[in-house]
């Protein structure tokens, strides 16, 4: 039952909106086609993605009320966590709208990885009668095989995760643990491993959705949208 519902309502679907869009809107360049499907997705995510920055920005507004509760209950750690999970849900702050994001990229991510792993030429058999069935799929873009390895674009997806994670880190600085520290170099690594060994179209999927969120993250920042009086109010 699980294998049937994986392949006809999961791998299949997502396999011929890859086609599809190889086909008519990329110019039969399956990285193309790659990056019009990661935006589609992320479109598709955007109010999470919304929530998640809205979230950012609260943590961000209620660092000092943080870095209080820390000193205040420096001797109980057990009543300090407790005090910041109240003052998180005082102010509605949603750390699950970014899991939600991630957990279905991580999907997309899966399934790609079975669209590649047989070889995408094989993949014939699946394709809806309505989308366009090349003779061949060609696989390279700027220079690198969709379907191999590559050190340069799992090493750059990694850089900038990195780099990420330390400017996020740095806005909200009272709400670090150890544990962030260490993530902070784990994660990065870790990223570039398992990206090395898997084919590059994983590397091409995971840039597009990170430059798509900075770009979300200027346009929300430029227009200043989450500014609240409440919390402004909260921080005198």
């Amino acid at each position: 039952m699980f294998s049937f519902l994986w392949t006809h309502y999961l791998y299949e679907p997502l396999l011929n909106v890859l086609i599809y869009i190889y086909g008519n809107w990329a110019g039969e360049n399956l990285g193309v086609a790659i990056i019009f499907l990661t935006v589609l997705l992320r479109i598709g995510l955007l109010p999470f993605t919304v929530i998640s920055h809205r979230s950012k920005y609260l943590y961000q507004k209620l660092d000092r009320k943080v870095a209080s509760i820390r000193k205040d209950f420096k001797d109980d750690p057990v009543m300090q966590k407790e005090q910041i999970r109240e003052l998180l849900r005082n102010k509605r702050v949603n750390p699950w709208a970014k899991s939600i994001t991630l957990g279905i990229q991580a999907l997309v991510l899966v399934l790609l990885y079975q669209v590649f792993i047989g070889g995408i030429n094989k993949t014939f058999v699946n394709l809806y009668r309505w989308v366009y069935h090349p003779d061949y799929i060609k696989t390279q873009f700027l220079g690198f095989d969709l379907g191999e390895r590559s050190m340069f674009w799992a090493l750059l997806v990694a850089l900038i995760l990195y780099f990420e994670v330390v400017w996020e880190q740095k806005k909200r600085k009272n709400f670090l643990l150890e544990s962030e520290v260490v993530y902070r170099y784990f994660f990065p690594s870790l990223s570039f491993l398992a990206l090395y060994l898997l084919p590059m179209a994983k590397s091409l999927f995971i840039l597009t959705s990170l430059v798509f969120s900075f770009m979300v993250g200027g346009v929300l920042t430029a227009l200043d949208i989450y500014r609240k009086p409440e919390v402004e109010e909260d921080e005198d």
